[in-house]
């Protein structure tokens, strides 16, 4: 594959930190050579251990460190996609402009698109979902505080941006259903609601989404809709998230790890765990936060999941990431069809990227302390 570099432009308190921080490194780098090249041989394995420490050091800073520092990770390419130069056609899209975009990965090593704005002609689109008369599901949990906190924000900005024009049914899955918001839906939208069990952990709830939404699969949200996307409560709409989306099946980039190389992706390493992907395994790292398909997919997918999890409870385990550890496995095994860049699931936290064009949905800030009990 060949690579290419991507390089800030703007020089922002972001940029300046990560450029101290670049200098500061590249001194000290240059003096363990210089000591490496007077002093020989015979002190070699010093100067190996502070190398490795100054690898961990900047490792740190990056992972857990200076929030500037995190800026670095724009040096690390993203590659080039191999049939940028071919003609790529989608169900929805019609042809993709994979070379519109030199300067991010459109394409993934088995041929599946990765949607970037520029890339796909948004109004084909909408006029191909209308011609096959779709009806797009779209599930969210709200349960416990995560139903007052984010709920009537999630729907309201969906009524705005999601499927605009197209059938949508709208499917909200809470242990109080009497207390979800009635908000005015526009023509051909609806909202169903579903009451699921309070679990006792937050984790159980992240975990049984998927035992949980393979149930709904099979009954009547898998009659109503074609197409299905399930996401988290704790974000919000911001631009328009349309059919170009659509797809077999349908992973998001993780907005925090697009950049990092494959060892360093936090998959579950834990060899006892169903979820667990062996060094060297694994594409990209997915969010759980956004995922889709067709209902027959989405299904294998949930099945997939929830016995996987099943499987590692029956050993007293419990997966890294819980559910999102469970559907980069699934990923790795079943590669999906089309994958959305960090564009349709954006971190504010993270600041702006030249790369990140027009979000099209925006986490909310994690407040854990007020929403987990």
């Amino acid at each position: 594959m060949d690579w290419n570099c991507f390089v800030p432009v703007t020089r922002d308190r972001s940029f300046l930190t990560w450029l101290l921080a670049e200098r500061v490194y590249g001194r000290l780098l240059h003096q363990l050579l210089s000591m490496a090249l007077k002093e020989g041989l015979r002190n070699w394995q010093r100067v190996l251990w502070w190398l490795i420490l100054l690898a961990a050091g900047l490792l740190g800073l990056l992972l857990y460190g200076l929030p500037g520092v995190r800026h670095l990770e724009i040096f690390i390419p993203m590659g080039t996609c191999p049939l940028a130069k071919m003609s790529l056609r989608d169900n929805f899209t019609g042809l993709l402009h994979l070379w519109a975009r030199p300067d991010v990965l459109t394409c993934t090593s088995w041929g599946a698109p990765i949607l970037w704005d520029g890339t796909f002609d948004p109004d084909v689109a909408q006029q191909e979902a209308i011609q096959q008369n779709l009806t797009i599901g779209l599930t969210v949990f709200a349960v416990g505080r995560y139903l007052e906190k984010y709920l009537a924000r999630f729907l309201e900005t969906a009524e705005q941006h999601f499927m605009v024009g197209q059938r949508v049914v709208y499917y909200v899955f809470t242990e109080r259903p009497a207390a979800v918001p009635r908000l005015p839906l526009g023509p051909s939208r609806q909202l169903r609601v579903e009451r699921v069990q309070r679990e006792r952990r937050w984790q159980d709830v992240s975990m049984e989404r998927m035992r949980t939404l393979h149930a709904a699969l099979g009954g009547r949200l898998g009659r109503e809709a074609h197409f299905v996307f399930c996401m988290d409560v704790d974000q919000h709409f911001s631009g328009a998230f349309g059919p170009e989306s659509l797809a077999e099946s349908v992973a998001q980039l993780h907005a925090w790890h697009y950049h990092w190389p494959q060892w360093l992706l936090p998959y579950e390493r834990d060899a006892r765990s169903a979820a667990a992907l062996a060094p060297g395994e694994g594409d990209f790292y997915y969010h759980a936060a956004l995922f889709g398909g067709s209902v027959e997919a989405l299904r294998e997918l949930t099945a997939h999941c929830a016995q996987g999890q099943q499987r590692d409870r029956t050993r007293g385990l419990e997966a890294r990431w819980h559910d999102e550890s469970h559907l980069n496995k699934y990923f790795w095994l079943y590669k999906p069809a089309k994958v959305l860049s960090p564009e349709f699931c954006w971190s504010p936290e993270i600041g702006p990227r030249a790369e990140i064009r027009h979000p099209r949905l925006l986490w909310a800030p994690k407040e854990y302390a007020l929403v987990r009990d």
